[in-house]
């Protein structure tokens, strides 16, 4: 399996990995790349002894590069049942998320059931997949993709949308650098629940790579190490989400 690993770059071709910025999670701070998933997993890889090229662009095109093969993995990434036809996915995850519904605290919109959304525009992430079905696909209420995670939240501040969906910790990592901690919120309600991947191309030959890069990271998530990883980039004023799934009336 270690052969398996170091042949990914044994004609001098780096692993290709496309992701889009999403603090604390992975994204780029003066120059470097950053984050608690992408610091865990370059560490993995190190160990594994695989070399890594990594690159972030926007969620859209990150999906198209991987599509088109230019690409060999596509990272934080969830899985779903039609992306298994194309993806390999290591057992286990990078991270578990929550998605929550943000408001603006001067005009807050509390989010309890499917219904209270009725009439309202919702902030989305372009490109993006909801495991509640019943978000996902609802009439009740209208989706307004933005580039960006920041801009959806500008977009919240400029009363452009009634809320944002956002893992909460990811928003409140954003909140915090954004200074809008004090102006922005959530309802404590979870929408839905999701785990993040490193997405690779099943036809690539990786299978090995993805079970022992599983096995590595396993091994490290069980070590102080990343204990301290996930500390440091705990965002500073968000609070967790109450672990109950919203239904439809």
């Amino acid at each position: 399996m270690l052969l398996a690993g170091l042949s990914l770059t044994a004609q001098g071709q780096p692993l290709r990995i496309v992701s889009e910025a999403w603090p604390p999670y992975i994204y780029e701070e003066n120059g470097q790349l950053r984050g608690q998933d992408y610091e865990a997993a370059a560490i993995v890889l190190q160990r594994m002894g695989v070399e890594a090229h990594w690159q972030l662009m926007p969620w859209k095109r990150c999906l198209a590069a991987f599509g088109q093969g230019r690409v060999d993995g596509i990272f934080d990434v969830f899985q779903t049942g039609a992306r298994q036809a194309t993806m390999l996915f290591p057992d286990e995850p990078l991270s578990e998320i929550e998605f929550v519904l943000f408001h603006n605290t001067a005009r807050p919109h509390h989010y309890r059931r499917l219904s209270d959304l009725d009439g309202l525009k919702v902030g989305v992430s372009a490109g993006y997949w909801y495991a509640n079905r019943e978000f996902r696909e609802s009439a009740r209420f209208r989706r307004e993709p933005a580039p960006n995670h920041a801009a959806n939240f500008g977009k919240l501040m400029r009363n452009r949308v009634d809320l944002v969906i956002n893992d909460h910790r990811a928003g409140h990592f954003l909140l915090d650098q954004m200074k809008l901690s004090e102006a922005i919120g959530h309802s404590p309600r979870v929408v839905s629940r999701d785990r993040l991947y490193l997405g690779l191309r099943r036809d690539a030959g990786l299978e090995a790579f993805a079970e022992r890069f599983a096995e590595e990271l396993r091994r490290f998530k069980a070590e102080p190490a990343y204990a301290a990883l996930l500390a440091r980039y705990a965002p500073l004023h968000g609070t967790h989400a109450t672990p109950v799934e919203v239904r439809s009336p």
